[in-house]
């Protein structure tokens, strides 16, 4: 059912369907302003957060700056202290900081970017700020290659793929049709029609709205306009505490076209997968990043480099998408029995308790962690970290995802021993705080390897 073949990482090569395919081989052979918003975010800065709470990120106001012009916003953005509940900083954790930011600048200074090197730095966390993570996650995606001289052609060219893809499967069949022979004219030079008439085209029975032909473009464009809806009502709900994505202000509106865009443009491209429910919330990490890096440039071509991206992170996972495959070697059963296999082989008492005693199924909770990159469990910013990890595996982000879903279960083990089915249920459906550092610590000292789950590409 799946055509083509993507030219990824070494890690992370993947059968994709239909157009989706030849696409993503073309990318790889080789002033979009803030829409007018009053309030700008800078690369890596947390979000404001329409009611602060335990799950979202805060903000710290400078009054006195405020109070000396109402229309200048100087934000002061305050990282949200780890879940542990720390909020003081200590000097040697400032100097650690800025040595890591010190260490990926450096690194993706290089003529020669060492993709080894940036794996083991952004395993342990990629900085804020900068641009260095939006740099840092296209290198990890495959999506810049690793020689510095040829970033700019590689991205021109995807840019320009991707702009003319959108407009020739995203503008309405009577769009297309006017702007093909608006073009046509031009190159020909068509002079006016004698007598001042205008010129009548025949239209198909193909072509024409009514047209209920399955063969028709007019269906067609119809069913896009149903998924369109869908997408829509989802992009209403993704992280509606955070002014990035929700509300009605010239950035989110912005941010929900974009997403919207390549989210339908993605479907369109994948008829065997179309769009799924929560691929907005697998989006929204990968286009907050890119639309707050500080290189302008990079910034406005924000819509383009997410969906290459977006493209890129869903190969190694697509099947997880697809119901045709739930049961198949491929399928998110085949993947939710490897992560029980995983959590037998570091700990047999509480793979017992969950499979036998309890009886918790993996679908229940694991279903929604793995699919969806668990960007349900935890706040935004610690997905960022969290995705650092996934992204800078060397095996590929699903061998490092059973990991930490294995993690999570390992950290919540005397909690889940003493619980009956409905206790457990609910802990794993709403995952407490924690402690992200420790909970990716105990992910990376898992054995055997996971690697060993993996099908070969």
């Amino acid at each position: 059912m799946l055509k083509g073949k993507l030219k990824l990482p070494e890690a992370a090569r993947r059968a994709f369907p239909d157009r989706l395919g030849s696409l993503v081989m073309g990318f790889d052979d080789k002033e979009d302003e803030n829409g007018g918003s009053d309030l700008v975010f800078g690369s890596g800065e947390e979000l404001e957060t329409f009611e602060p709470n335990g799950l979202g990120l805060d903000r710290v106001i400078d009054e006195e700056e405020e109070r000396k012009s109402s229309d200048e916003s100087d934000w002061r953005i305050r990282q949200r202290s780890d879940k542990d509940g720390a909020n003081s900083v200590s000097a040697s954790e400032i100097f650690a900081a800025d040595e890591k930011r010190s260490n990926i600048a450096f690194e993706l200074s290089q003529k020669e970017i060492n993709l080894e090197k940036l794996q083991r730095l952004g395993s342990l966390g990629l900085p804020d700020g900068g641009g260095l993570r939006a740099t840092a996650w296209k290198l990890l995606l495959g999506y810049l290659p690793a020689s510095r001289d040829l970033w700019e052609k590689e991205l021109t060219e995807n840019r320009l793929k991707y702009a003319k893809l959108k407009e020739e499967l995203l503008l309405s069949p009577a769009e297309y049709r006017r702007k093909i022979e608006a073009l046509d004219a031009m190159e020909h030079d068509v002079d006016s029609p004698a007598d001042g008439l205008l010129p009548r085209h025949e239209i198909s029975h193909e072509d024409h709205p009514l047209s209920l032909g399955e063969a028709s473009a007019w269906h067609k464009y119809f069913q896009d306009i149903e998924i369109a809806e869908q997408i829509d009502r989802d992009l209403q709900r993704t992280h509606p505490d955070l002014k990035f994505f929700s509300g009605d202000t010239s950035l989110s509106r912005k941010s929900r076209e974009a997403m919207r865009s390549i989210l339908l443009l993605f479907a369109k491209l994948n008829p065997a997968i179309r769009y799924v429910q929560g691929m907005n919330e697998v989006l929204a990490p990968i286009y907050y990043i890119f639309s707050t890096d500080t290189d302008e440039q990079n910034a406005a071509n924000a819509e383009a480099d997410s969906f290459c991206c977006f493209v890129r992170l869903l190969s190694d996972s697509v099947d997880h998408f697809c119901q045709q495959l739930d049961n198949s070697s491929v399928g998110i059963h085949s993947t939710l029995s490897r992560l029980l296999e995983l959590l037998k082989a570091n700990d047999e008492e509480l793979w017992r308790h969950l499979e036998f005693t309890t009886k918790v199924d993996p679908q229940f909770y694991a279903f929604r962690w793995i699919t969806l990159l668990l960007t349900q469990e935890f706040n935004f910013h610690s997905i960022m970290r969290i995705w650092d990890s996934l992204l800078s595996n060397s095996f590929g982000v699903q061998e490092m995802l059973l990991r930490v879903c294995c993690a999570m279960l390992l950290c919540m083990k005397s909690r889940l021993l003493s619980g009956d089915f409905a206790a457990n249920l609910k802990l794993l459906q709403h995952y407490p705080e924690i402690n992200i550092e420790h909970l990716l610590q105990v992910a990376q000292d898992l054995s055997p390897d996971t690697s060993s789950f993996r099908l070969s590409m």
